[in-house]
């Protein structure tokens, strides 16, 4: 079994409008998405071919947060909250008979981030 992973980045801002603390008021991250799959590799040796998992995460998620207002998409949009929505729009695009979505991290900073693998 092999895990291959892919980061990537894209700017939003958010609310977190049933918090009470600071993060209540309107700002913004950079946020780093990392994808992980494990599964085994084809008869080219790849378990996906990264230009085509890229692409899928381009399309589903980083085109769609991507400079975005993260509450109009995503309900009281914590990095938890995030990381469930990524996950539910990702299971489906990234299964195969050879490979699943293994796993899901977003950080909301350096040093803070959530992981996620499923129910």
């Amino acid at each position: 079994m092999f895990y291959i992973s892919r980061d990537f980045k894209f700017d939003a801002a958010h609310k977190l409008e049933k918090y009470h603390g600071k993060c209540e008021a309107l700002h913004g991250h950079t946020y780093k998405l990392r994808v992980t799959l494990c599964g085994y590799p084809n008869e080219e040796g790849m378990v996906i071919d990264f230009v085509e998992l890229k692409n899928i995460v381009r399309e589903e998620i980083i085109n769609q947060l991507d400079h975005s207002y993260l509450n109009e998409i995503i309900t009281q949009p914590t990095a938890e909250n995030i990381t469930k929505w990524v996950w539910d729009r990702l299971k489906i695009k990234l299964t195969s008979n050879r490979y699943k979505l293994y796993e899901i991290a977003i950080w909301e900073s350096e040093d803070t981030f959530v992981t996620y693998r499923g129910e």
